[in-house]
């Protein structure tokens, strides 16, 4: 395959959207309202098919984020405040709160278009926890891309999507972010996306460290499954401030198939033990008084409760059992008929196997295949492998101007959600410090930043042109793996072993092995220090040379290569910001060992920017701000 058989095919538009996740979804439906409005082209791009594509693609069995501020039982200052505690303090409270309310209606939307929605006899939502409610989501995303799609056909000319095309690089001029570049992984064809205003909503990233389950498991994951960085890589590559890259996710899980935990603790209130039946979170509190003033605060934060488990694997307590059968039973204990009793012990078991069936399939045939019934004995759960998503407890991604009524100057420069690049916003998991969004409150974002991007192509009438030597620059780097192929591929026998090149899965599992063990993966118990992160970095930087010789020999390697460039930005990036912050904040997602305590002078943000200029990078501190106004609206 010749890189010079590629079609070159430019696009103009105002509005580029790209990703096809729930923000992307949800930035189309609202920029479609306003473009309408101002006679403005809105194109998406997706790289998988928007049905299925992004974190919800497998389905879900809740809607983690459900205020319900019209019942009164929640306020935004309430999600605020458990967002902020989750995150050890570290959080954009502006950003939450603009999320926070606007979110009730996004989800009244949702059930409006179709989604089921569990409620009572009194017609009320059904919660799973105080901001989760349940519901039958296997068609989640199909139901959210079909508003998203319509939409955009709405627009006529002025509205397209194209799906199977992945996007490599952001194309700027003089500082601005004027579109991006790609290239179809179904048909012969590059593209160039010319644009007034960008908006990033490519997912997180996975596979940066190495997995737990390898093997037939390898890939397997929860729940971002396909998600390779490229949030991160446009928005860095663009020369955008970064925020909390050193704030990585480490989820508990059911082992090997990496089922959600959630619905067991919450709903069906089991209890994590470990293998003498202890309750870990209660033989460990006095623990988290170390961590005040957030060890102390209920709920306990997502990774001090993996701290306690953590160190009961230590002192070789383990395995760790999610309580399955000993919840199900409690839930049938005081019915006295017994008849009635079998009934919601059959109907609290379709339950529990239909939590995996609505989004992570894989655990329920690791059920079947080790023959465990959820109602009869415990399943193990552990942390898996850190993850990079800020739509959920993580924090990595853009810093990005929030509401002015909600901020300051610091935090406020302009457009919502407009990254510190002009023409560049980002929502999802492409922006920072907004942790806990979910699939709701990504979808809201994505109308925040769609809304907000559309204002800017009003505003901003011209965009700089792309000259021809721009477009045969960006072309050759896209397809350079498949020149690097081509002019190689007959010096060995074996097409993965050959001195004049690498392929992109040796290249990942490379990859993989330094994350995992210099920068605290799990092989190493999530632990690190000054000189491994520093060893960590010189072979980052070997293979950020090797990376020149990455060969693909069709597109589908191709777009493995340019994931694995996009994971290595995020490693670095990663890295760099753990060495700087000198503390352990996260204990449970990391260790600093020779930080090993919470500091007080780094309760703030460690920012992060590389110069497209110099190839460099700065380190920057900045203050954690607090909401100017207490302002709620629907």
């Amino acid at each position: 395959m010749k890189a010079e058989n590629f079609e070159t095919v430019i696009v103009e538009t105002d509005l580029l959207i790209l990703g096809g996740g729930m923000a992307a979804c949800g930035a189309a439906f609202e920029a479609s309202h306003w473009a309408k409005k101002h006679n403005r082209k809105i194109v998406l791009v997706d790289k998988a098919a928007m049905e299925r594509s992004g974190a919800v693609a497998m389905g879900l069995s809740a809607i983690n984020l459900y205020l319900g501020l019209k019942n009164g039982k929640n306020t935004i200052e309430d999600y605020v405040n458990y967002v902020k505690n989750d995150l050890m303090g570290i959080t954009r409270e502006d950003l939450v709160a603009n999320i926070a309310r606007h979110v009730d209606s996004t989800v009244h939307l949702f059930e409006k278009w179709g989604l089921p929605i569990w409620k009572d006899e009194e017609g009320n939502y059904i919660n799973e926890g105080r901001w989760q409610i349940m519901i039958h989501g296997e068609a989640y995303k199909n139901i959210v891309s079909e508003a998203a799609k319509t939409a955009l056909k709405e627009l006529g000319e002025n509205g397209r999507y194209y799906e199977r095309v992945f996007i490599t690089e952001p194309i700027m001029e003089g500082g601005r972010c004027i579109g991006a570049v790609g290239f179809s992984v179904r048909e012969m064809k590059f593209y160039v996306f010319r644009a007034r205003a960008v908006l990033d909503t490519m997912g997180g990233a996975v596979h940066v460290f190495r997995p737990r389950s390898v093997g037939e498991g390898l890939g397997r994951s929860w729940y971002p499954p396909f998600n390779s960085g490229a949030s991160a890589y446009f928005t860095i590559r663009a020369g955008a401030e970064m925020t909390c890259q050193e704030v990585r996710f480490v989820p508990v899980r059911f082992k090997d198939s990496y089922g959600p935990v959630g619905a067991w603790f919450l709903l069906f209130k089991s209890r994590a033990t470990n293998a003498k039946g202890e309750d870990y979170m209660e033989k460990r509190a006095k623990e988290l008084e170390k961590w005040a003033p957030y060890g102390t605060v209920k709920p306990t934060p997502a990774n001090l409760r993996n701290y306690l488990m953590l160190k009961e694997i230590e002192e070789g307590n383990g395995p760790i059992y999610m309580r399955t059968e000993e919840a199900i039973k409690k839930h049938v204990a005081d019915i006295p008929d017994e008849k009635e009793a079998r009934r919601k012990l059959k109907h609290l078991e379709s339950e529990a196997w239909e939590d995996f069936l609505d989004m992570t399939i894989s655990q329920a045939l690791n059920w079947a295949a080790h023959n465990i019934m959820p109602e009869e004995s415990p399943s193990e759960i552990s942390a898996c492998e850190p993850y990079f998503i800020s739509s959920h407890s993580g924090a990595s991604g853009a810093w990005v101007s929030g509401p002015a009524d909600l901020g300051n100057s610091e935090t406020s420069w302009g457009y919502d959600n407009l990254t510190t690049v002009p023409g560049l916003f980002a929502a999802g998991d492409a922006s920072g410090a907004s942790s806990h969004k979910f699939s709701s409150g990504s979808f809201t974002e994505g109308r925040i930043a769609g809304k907000a991007a559309i204002a800017y192509c009003v505003d901003n009438e011209i965009t700089p042109g792309i000259s021809d030597d721009q477009i045969n620059e960006l072309r050759e780097m896209v397809f350079k793996p498949l020149a690097t192929y081509d002019d190689n591929k007959d010096y060995a026998n074996d097409p993965d072993v050959n001195p004049n090149f690498i392929k992109p899965k040796m290249f990942m599992f490379r990859l993989q092995k330094i994350m995992d063990e210099y920068a605290g993966g799990a092989s190493v118990g999530f632990r690190t220090s000054e000189p491994l992160l520093k060893k960590g970095l010189e072979y980052l930087e070997f293979m950020k040379e090797d990376a020149g010789k990455l060969a693909a020999s069709d597109m589908n390697e191709l777009m493995r290569c340019w994931e694995n460039i996009h994971r290595l930005w995020q490693a670095e990036s990663h890295i760099r910001t753990m060495l700087f912050r000198e503390e352990t904040r996260w204990p449970g997602y990391y260790f600093r060992t020779d930080f090993p305590e919470m500091k007080s002078e780094w309760e703030v943000f460690a920012n992060c920017k590389w110069d497209p200029g110099s190839d460099s990078w700065q380190m920057i501190k900045r203050e954690v701000p607090g909401m100017i106004t207490k302002k709620q609206e629907e």
